[in-house]
């Protein structure tokens, strides 16, 4: 092998692990990137910590709203994650989303899911229409339907705009534990790409059956709730993170929370929620690097309820 050519090898070789950046004859560090996973039914690679825009996205023009917003996502694509997850719920999320990305010139790296919350095929699909154009996404990566709100009727509109290339992918969603047997019942009679439901260290219903069902049925899931409305945060409040944490790559109680989420094999994506660049940086890191076994699952569990 020529040195040209093991200079280019090693090149590849750092560039595929997000660590190090050769440029010319110097070295320089990149920051790494997280870790990814494929949607089953179409096996595109998304990066598994999205972000999440209820309340947070639902401000208005002002350059003092909008920054943080620009750097949250800037780093979102910097570390390798893409889902940005919205509706027509939460205020002016979508259109924030639309015109934060389309300034920054991110509309290629993202991968935008926004949702259908109304009931009735004409509205149903005057609101769709209405988030694509707010969103600037067209065709709309993921169009799911919001709490599973007039389902039947909206999932046959979905079917056909996903046939025509108006959508890539359809979802159902919902963010209580007792709608579980619903969401199960759609996902073992219909050809869906997505489900979303709540999930987290504390809340672990989903284990039992839909995660499994998830897996069996090739259906890729995104975790709403992983913080638990920010309640997990206030357990912990003045407790130092367990030393061990730092075997599967863990900083921070957020990365702790994050992480056990991430590391059951069913679970495609989370998308935690925020306005903070420092918080997304730190929910980033979650994707990065080694995360907890089964064993190492089990301890996480058993120390929160020891807290």
């Amino acid at each position: 092998m020529t040195s040209r050519s093991r200079r280019q090898t090693l090149k590849t070789l750092l560039l595929g692990s997000g660590a190090l950046l050769l440029q010319g004859a110097g070295l320089s560090i990149q920051a790494p990137v997280m870790n990814k996973r494929k949607i089953p039914s179409s096996g595109e690679e998304i990066g598994i910590v999205g972000v999440g825009t209820w309340q947070t996205f639902d401000v208005g023009s002002s350059n003092e709203q909008r920054t943080p917003l620009k750097d949250v996502l800037k780093i979102l694509v910097d570390r390798g994650g893409s889902v940005v997850d919205s509706s027509p719920m939460y205020g002016r999320a979508e259109q924030v989303v639309g015109e934060l990305s389309s300034e920054l010139g991110l509309q290629d790296q993202l991968f935008y899911a926004t949702k259908v919350w109304t009931s009735g095929k004409e509205e149903g699909i005057r609101q769709m229409q209405s988030s694509m154009q707010k969103m600037q996404a067209s065709p709309m990566d993921l169009m799911q339907i919001h709490n599973l709100v007039d389902w039947q009727t909206h999932l046959k509109t979905l079917r056909e705009w996903k046939e025509q290339g108006k959508i890539r992918h359809i979802g159902i969603t919902h963010y209580t534990t007792s709608a579980f047997d619903r969401l199960m019942q759609i996902m073992k009679s219909e050809d869906i790409d997505f489900v979303q439901h709540n999930y987290s260290i504390v809340s672990r219903e989903a284990e039992k059956a839909l995660l499994p069902l998830a897996a069996d049925r090739g259906i890729a899931v995104i975790i709403n709730q992983p913080y638990e409305s920010g309640s997990l945060f206030r357990s912990v409040k003045g407790k130092e993170l367990p030393a061990w944490a730092q075997a599967f790559d863990c900083q921070s109680w957020g990365q702790f929370f994050l992480k056990f989420i991430l590391s059951h094999p069913a679970v495609t994506c989370v998308i935690p929620g925020t306005d903070n660049p420092k918080h997304m940086e730190d929910n980033a890191g979650a994707g990065i690097g080694q995360l907890p076994d089964e064993q190492t699952r089990e301890k996480m569990a058993a120390y929160m309820q020891e807290l």
